[in-house]
């Protein structure tokens, strides 16, 4: 990956946390920045990643180019309410997607089916196919609630489904878990692997859909399953990939992801008492969201960009201590105190510019 591109991505990623915290800190009455906040790192970056790491070309292609235009387009005129242009870049945001899908793949996804397709391609594929699907389903609620007005639901928000931009992410960064895994691909270990995709990939659709009709037991149940495969990919990972310093990165973001299943559940169990108040679990939340956006999703992220790179030369200990420290700690203290937000800031700074711009070769500061 270029420097240029290094640089542009870093940036995004850096803005999407400092406006993360605008609408607290500076809210402008109408607008809502957690949309840029989500779109800068889940669409526009995360989105424009996954495809370029799907093509494999040294240089960057046009569609991946004309994706992250549209994709800032889509991003702003969502913000700014212009729905009728968000709409239409949706369209051709959805074509891109899915031709690149289709040239890596096939149109119809039959290889979630066939047992001799390693898992890693399949969560592979899976990624882009949620991609595409997510932007076609805001579509339809942008239209719903804008225009049509065909259904009301509470949670039926463009909000809700915007936030469903981050799993791709999650489902690329599964990919490269299960590709240092093939190895021990057998009947039994692949078989629960197998497990694992259908739970993770099916568990997020259904678990979406009893949001949606705010059904908390049975997402409770849904959680618990997809904290039970998670836990088996992390001991299948932590037992079986190959020792190196890309293993580290992801066994910690797996880590992160262990803490976004836990801190799922009890947001749940909140919501089931009486006379729950959102207020007094505010903390809870954002150390969800922050987990999952800015710790489990960043490794992934930055594995892809410095994939033919490592090892890099940094100390993975301290730089995996002071991401934890940032997006368990500092990141959503700087919802209830502004000197926090900016320390989150300049660490998850610190942080992104470090796993993007640490030299390559065969130094490695781990040894």
């Amino acid at each position: 990956m270029t420097i240029r591109l290094k640089i542009l991505f870093s940036f995004l990623m850096i803005s999407a946390l400092g406006l993360g915290y605008a609408d607290i800190y500076f809210p402008v009455e109408g607008f809502n920045f957690e949309r840029l906040h989500i779109f800068l790192f889940n669409l526009c970056t995360g989105g424009t990643i996954l495809l370029y790491y799907t093509e494999q070309q040294s240089a960057v292609s046009g569609r991946v180019k004309l994706f992250f235009v549209l994709s800032l387009v889509y991003a702003f005129s969502a913000f700014l309410k212009w729905y009728s242009l968000t709409l239409a870049v949706s369209v051709v945001l959805c074509a891109l997607v899915e031709k690149i899908r289709i040239n890596k793949f096939s149109i119809v996804p039959y290889q979630f089916f066939l047992s001799r397709v390693p898992v890693s391609e399949k969560f592979h594929q899976a990624s882009l196919w949620c991609l595409s699907i997510g932007i076609a389903m805001a579509s339809v609620v942008i239209i719903n609630n804008e225009y049509a007005h065909w259904v009301y639901m509470e949670k039926l928000t463009l909000n809700t489904f915007f936030l469903g931009y981050s799993f791709p992410l999650s489902l690329i960064t599964l990919s490269l878990v299960f590709d240092m895994l093939k190895k021990i691909e057998g009947p039994q270990s692949k078989a629960i692997m197998e497990l694992c995709f259908w739970i993770i990939t099916l568990g997020v659709i259904v678990f979406f859909i009893f949001i949606l009709f705010e059904q908390f037991l049975p997402q409770i149940f849904v959680t618990a399953a997809l904290f039970t495969a998670v836990i088996m990919v992390f001991m299948l990972y932590y037992t079986f990939a190959d020792s190196m310093q890309q293993k580290k990165f992801l066994t910690s973001g797996i880590g992160f992801l262990i803490v976004t299943a836990v801190t799922g559940i009890a947001y749940i169990c909140f919501q089931m008492q009486d006379g729950y108040d959102p207020i007094k679990t505010k903390w809870l939340l954002h150390i969800h969201v922050f987990a999952s956006l800015y710790g489990w999703n960043l490794c992934g992220l930055a594995v892809i960009c410095r994939f033919d790179d490592f090892p890099i030369r940094l100390h993975s200990a301290t730089v995996i201590l002071v991401h934890w420290l940032t997006a368990l700690v500092l990141a959503p203290m700087g919802i209830f105190q502004g000197w926090f937000a900016i320390v989150a800031i300049f660490g998850y700074a610190f942080i992104t510019l470090t796993l993007f711009f640490s030299g390559n070769g065969n130094i490695n500061y781990d040894q």
